[in-house]
């Protein structure tokens, strides 16, 4: 049966339509797309607001608060329309700044907290418009540039800026490490203007409309979108048709033919479905598998593509790989993020998910675990791939020192709460002492 346009929002929002994973489903337009702002926008100041002696009250109240959110969320003043005067507000010596950085944005050490300060807080849609017009992708599919402002304004802002570390700035980030990953010699010889088109894409709109929680939170409170995908990669399956829904409303590939735009729809879903971290292992295997084979045949669409996931999977963790200040900066980030998760599953008398406990879950350990598990093992086989550039050189020794920083940091932790606990012992020695002495 293939349902109208029309229909699909009511039943997405009731929860009817199911997809599985990296499911394809086809109507007459394609894949089928999410209601822009059908996600309920958690407001952990608002989850935060108790009233009396700070509980939580009634379930009516918690249903309340997440209903206002979700009204607040879909009706969002400026969505898809940015007022023309916000971006020249900047004087000219911040604009020429910005400029120059984008002059640089092929290097490693490219500063994305400081550019998004010099384009107040419109880094994504000034980069993204800039790598369009580097790599030659206006000309090459004759994109509208008022269009493809307005689609990049409305991926910004359904980035939820509340977020340490899941908004716009992390897509620029993202974005900006994209980019110098598709300039390794070893891959940009055989890429396609539609190759590079859809890897920036990907990267841009990889987490838009994230909330700020994880999978296992999404399934343990049964919310609809972990129905909706029946709890297989729910967050990303909703990034994807986030995007098809913005791509469709901002018009900017209606003038391609059907067929072109249909297959931009697909591989643009297999791109940010593999930023599922739960899949890691499945595309680690599969890469070691085609590296010791040594069978990678980057003219072949199928393997390019397959390198393409890759390198957005690297983009999206690269943080560990940057200068330690950045890095650093973004560790704090995401764990704050994670704290804010674990706060209001205490709150709301969930079990604390893992690397979410203030309490327990330090900024080193969580770090050091990330990068021995996750990051070294993915990176290490990228370097192979592209074999041992500059870049990757370059990633893996800041990776390296990044990891001994973590490490010295976690130490000094241990020793500081060593001394801490000897030092209580001994104070409640000479207490007991003291009562002692005070006893007739």
């Amino acid at each position: 049966v293939t349902l109208g346009e029309k229909q699909l929002p009511l039943l997405t929002s009731l929860g009817i339509l199911c997809f599985a994973g990296d499911a394809r489903v086809r109507g007459q337009t394609g894949v089928l797309s999410e209601r822009r702002g059908s996600y309920p926008f958690i407001d952990f100041r608002l989850l935060n607001n108790t009233t009396l002696s700070g509980e939580i009250g009634t379930k009516k109240k918690v249903k309340r608060l997440l209903s206002f959110q979700r009204y607040f969320h879909a009706s969002r003043l400026l969505r898809g329309i940015v007022p023309q005067a916000s971006l020249y507000l900047l004087d000219e010596d911040y604009l020429g700044q910005a400029r120059h950085m984008l002059s640089k944005v092929g290097m490693w050490d490219f500063d994305i907290f400081l550019f998004d300060r010099l384009t107040n807080g419109n880094s994504l849609v000034t980069l993204l418009c800039h790598l369009f017009n580097v790599h030659g992708l206006i000309h090459h599919f004759q994109l509208d540039m008022v269009t493809l402002h307005r689609f990049l304004v409305m991926v910004q802002e359904d980035y939820h800026s509340q977020n340490p570390y899941h908004n716009a700035v992390h897509a620029a980030d993202v974005t900006q490490a994209m980019h110098c990953y598709l300039r390794e010699p070893k891959l940009a010889n055989f890429l396609t203007p539609s190759d590079i088109m859809l890897g920036l894409l990907a990267a841009a709109a990889h987490d838009v409309d994230h909330p700020g929680v994880n999978q296992p939170f999404l399934i343990k409170t049964k919310h609809h979108l972990a129905s909706l995908y029946q709890n297989v990669s729910v967050l990303e399956n909703h990034h994807w048709r986030s995007t098809i829904g913005m791509l469709r409303e901002s018009r900017l590939l209606a003038h391609l033919p059907k067929e072109v735009t249909q297959d931009i729809e697909q591989q643009l879903g297999s791109l940010i479905l593999a930023t599922d971290i739960n899949r890691q292992n499945e595309f680690l295997i599969r890469l070691k598998s085609h590296l010791d084979n040594q069978d990678l045949r980057l003219e072949d669409a199928q393997d390019r593509h397959f390198m393409l996931q890759i390198a957005l999977k690297c983009a999206d963790i690269c943080n560990p790989c940057r200068l330690w200040d950045l890095s650093k900066q973004w560790s704090e980030r995401v764990c704050e993020e994670f704290y804010r998760q674990g706060d209001l599953e205490q709150k709301f008398e969930l079990e604390i998910s893992p690397l979410c406990n203030q309490q327990k879950d330090t900024i080193p350990s969580i770090q050091i675990g990330f990068m021995t598990y996750i990051v070294e093992p993915l990176f290490e086989r990228w370097a192979q791939f592209t074999g041992d550039t500059p870049l990757s050189e370059n990633m893996l020794n800041h990776l390296r020192r990044n990891k001994a920083k973590w490490r010295s940091l976690l130490h000094k932790q241990h020793s500081s709460s060593r001394s801490n606990d000897h030092s209580g012992q001994v104070t409640g020695s000479q207490e007991q002492t003291l009562n002692e002495e005070e006893t007739p």
